[in-house]
């Protein structure tokens, strides 16, 4: 089994409505992965992808099954996992800079 040191992690990039990344695994944990379907927050944790709470694996990249697409709301307070009013405001004024 392969430790998370080995998942790596792309910087945030965000739109007008969601922040983004991706995750790429070792090629070989593929294996792991259910066909053909996203991974629940808890399949994505229990496989050792860490990060804050909020996001969701909305994508499968069928030419590279190893890099999961993330996405969440802007202004999701990353310790509850919720939208934050105060955050989405700031986001918002960010993007538009």
């Amino acid at each position: 089994r392969k430790m998370p040191r080995d998942i790596e992690y792309s910087e945030k990039y965000s739109d007008s409505k969601f922040e983004y990344r991706h995750v790429i695994l070792p090629k070989e944990m593929t294996k792991q992965l259910p066909k053909g379907r996203l991974l629940t927050e808890k399949e994505w944790r229990e496989i050792g992808v860490q990060q804050s709470r909020g996001w969701a694996h909305y994508e499968i990249h069928k030419p590279e099954p190893h890099i999961l697409l993330f996405r969440r709301p802007l202004g999701t307070d990353p310790r509850t996992g919720k939208v934050d009013p105060n955050l989405l405001k700031a986001a918002i004024a960010k993007t538009k800079q």
